[in-house]
């Protein structure tokens, strides 16, 4: 049998599997707290529902040999938004749900041939509220829920914002033959592309301009008003940042606007974001979320409901992110042994006095010939003893 897991997949040790519990159910507080209730969608889906009416690429799904069309989700949220206009058609809007599981995305290995990556997300989608309202408490939300994370200084964590509203502003510049090869060449930063489209000049010193258009959203509307004049997306985008501001401060998270950014699942039609903190070599995305109005009509919703917005944290790779950070030893687990002269009820007894206590405790099945023999047990297995020698 093979020994080692599928490329991609990973063997948790227990103090990861806890520290992940850990971060869970610290955020599931927090979305609890805001009045969202839990669903729990299904790991497998149909492949039409998981691709999200081809906002997702299929060689982005794991996919399974069976009779139908199936796969196992990458993401949550088209499962949550199937089963919001389905089953949970019904219920009053605005609809809060939170979600916590394991996602799977397929992708090249370096060595070639394919590879699953594995990991367990959590987060919230809101349904049934038009922009920007729905984002201005989702935002309000991941502040909060970022603030029980425990992030220092050094991390220091920065909120990319984007809007595909502003992708379209910037193509509304360009002939239409054009549209596709240049929002390729914005959207990855790639300046030599856009010089050697055969744009006309003065085309092209905008569009290098608005490639650089990035920084804080006070600087980056002014500059965007300068070229675009007025428009109520500026104004909503205004609004949204001021709200945030003294959330930012208080927490040091930088807001960065990028009229550029756009997420790699095409799922977003509206605002779009993701957190993005230093890790120890290179940047790692911690939380990313958006609106997706257009998915939601796809799953259904009458068009006066047709509204969707929604973010997950990767508990991955914040678990990497904060070991060691102000991280609290738990009380070690105690080890309880006996001597011949006592018996194993006796064990089972004191076990469960340590329970009754909150404490986590072991039981040595049989009898220790010493107590120096337990203690070395005890020892070698990072554990209090407890020794009884009646």
């Amino acid at each position: 049998m093979a020994l080692q897991p599928a490329a991609g997949a990973r063997d948790l040790n227990p103090r990861q599997v806890d520290a992940n519990r850990q971060l869970s159910e610290k955020l599931a507080g927090v979305f609890r707290m805001w009045g969202y209730d839990e669903v729990s969608p299904p790991r497998v889906e149909r492949l039409d529902t998981l691709m999200a009416g081809g906002a997702i690429a299929s060689s982005d799904i794991v996919r399974l040999v069976a009779d139908e069309p199936l796969g196992l989700r990458p993401e949550m949220t088209a499962s949550i938004a199937r089963a919001a206009c389905t089953r949970l058609a019904t219920r009053p809007r605005p609809l809060r749900l939170w979600a916590s599981g394991t996602v799977f995305q397929s992708r090249a290995a370096d060595e070639g041939g394919h590879c699953i990556e594995e990991n367990l997300q959590t987060g919230v989608e809101l349904f049934g509220v038009e922009p920007i309202e729905a984002e201005m408490e989702l935002l309000s939300l991941l502040m909060a829920s970022v603030q029980t994370l425990g992030l220092v200084q050094a991390h220091r964590p920065r909120l990319l914002v984007g809007h595909t509203g502003l992708m379209d502003l910037l193509l509304s510049l360009v002939p239409d033959h054009l549209s596709e090869a240049v929002r390729t060449a914005l959207i990855q930063f790639d300046r030599l592309a856009l010089i050697e489209l055969g744009l006309s000049d003065d085309l092209r010193t905008t569009l290098l301009t608005l490639l650089s258009c990035r920084g804080t959203p006070q600087q980056v509307l002014s500059e965007l008003r300068q070229i675009f004049g007025a428009t109520d997306l500026f104004d909503d985008l205004e609004r949204l940042c001021k709200q945030l501001d003294s959330f930012a401060v208080e927490q040091g998270i930088a807001i960065q606007l990028d009229p550029t950014f756009q997420p790699h699942f095409e799922l977003y039609t509206g605002l779009v974001f993701q957190l993005v903190c230093e890790g120890s070599a290179a940047p790692v995305v911690i939380a990313r979320g958006g609106r997706y109005d257009d998915l939601v009509s796809r799953c259904g919703a009458p068009a006066q409901l047709a509204f969707g917005a929604g973010f997950s944290f990767a508990i991955d790779p914040i678990r990497e992110l904060l070991s060691g950070e102000g991280t609290v030893s738990p009380l070690p687990t105690v080890l309880v042994a006996f001597s011949p002269s006592s018996k194993l009820e006796d064990g089972l007894a004191r076990q469960r006095h340590w329970h009754q206590q909150g404490r986590s405790a072991v039981l040595e099945l049989h009898p220790c010939s010493t107590r120096t023999e337990a203690e070395t047990t005890a020892r070698n297995q990072n554990l209090q003893l407890d020794w009884l020698d009646s």
